[in-house]
């Protein structure tokens, strides 16, 4: 019984803060507009800060920013005293976070900031309070009610806090028109950043791909796929695709091996090809189902033609050695 009230108290703190999480779109108003407006416009960096629980906002919200190609850092306005502050620039903008607003740590930071005219976005509760008094641009974040039994410790005030900050950067990022291709430039690493790779991001191209012309042997074909080490050759005429012959087509003819023997008798006609932006997981489904270990890739102008541009060729071992 006692750990079914487990349950219940957890539904109960979740049922809280997710009625709370809806006071959010009384946020969208004109001050809103004026703060995207604000950040896109900024010539400088998007300096985030906030004390305590609001910092941990503050810095999640930075890291967001930065992981869209925003400059952006958190500075912490305790540390700000030591020296911090030399990195806050006039053509910098502030957001600070402070659910109350009148948070005393945050004063140096705001006379600071106001001295040398640099704007600042405040999110706070409270109208009246120092820091929104204080700022150019006032987010009066709606007065919630807190998840736990106290009614005291920072639940839903947080939640909707950093609800705010996620709109905020979602809607940036809109107008700036980001997109997955972006997204991968600053997420190289991690499984987001692997999930994004597209064909054309790990295929080989150019010289180092095993072509051949339709006219040429089998004495040269077999010459080029052991010189290339992908197990394949693409037979191409007049700069399309013609044919594909792998490492065991050729070895499987050696029986009947003869210099001068026709590769148009030996290949495979119209070899299964996939477009440069097809997604380098969805390549590695299809190598699955079609049992083989590379694919030829097209631009997608030709992916619908009948004949169509090498343009690259994926091996399995590519998509491992990427972690896909």
């Amino acid at each position: 019984m006692t750990k079914k009230r487990y349950i219940t108290l957890a539904k109960n703190s979740a049922n809280i803060q997710i009625n709370e999480l809806k006071k959010i779109k009384k946020v969208f108003n004109t001050s809103f507009i004026k703060a995207v407006d604000l950040v896109l416009n900024c010539k400088g960096k998007v300096i985030f800060a906030g004390i305590g629980k609001s910092g941990l906002i503050a810095r999640k919200i930075s890291a967001t920013f930065s992981s869209v190609g925003i400059p952006s850092f958190f500075c912490d306005p305790a540390q700000a005293l030591h020296g911090d502050m030399g990195q806050i620039e006039k053509k910098d903008i502030l957001i600070i976070f402070s659910y109350s607003g009148n948070t005393s740590e945050l004063n140096n930071m705001l006379k600071f900031a106001n001295r040398y005219r640099i704007k600042i976005i405040g999110v706070a509760s409270k109208v009246d309070s120092v820091l929104l008094k204080a700022s150019d641009i006032r987010i009066v974040l709606p007065k919630v009610k807190e998840a736990d039994k106290t009614g005291m410790v920072p639940t839903s005030s947080t939640s909707i806090t950093l609800l705010f900050g996620d709109c905020l950067a979602t809607t940036v990022m809109n107008q700036r028109k980001f997109s997955k291709e972006k997204f991968k430039v600053f997420h190289p690493g991690g499984n987001i950043g692997k999930s994004l790779l597209l064909a054309k991001d790990i295929m080989v191209s150019g010289k180092k791909m095993p072509t051949i012309n339709y006219k040429k042997n089998f004495r040269q074909a077999l010459k080029i796929i052991n010189s290339k080490k992908l197990g394949i050759v693409v037979i191409t005429r007049k700069n399309f695709i013609h044919g594909l012959l792998t490492d065991g087509d050729l070895r499987r003819e050696l029986k009947n091996f003869s210099h001068d023997k026709n590769l148009n008798k030996l290949m495979t006609k119209k070899p299964f090809v996939v477009s440069e932006n097809l997604p380098a997981s969805k390549a590695l489904g299809i190598m699955n189902e079609k049992k083989i270990t590379s694919l030829l890739v097209v631009p997608d102008k030709d992916i619908n033609k009948i004949n169509k541009t090498l343009k690259g060729i994926i091996h399995i071992h590519f998509l491992l050695q990427n972690g896909i």
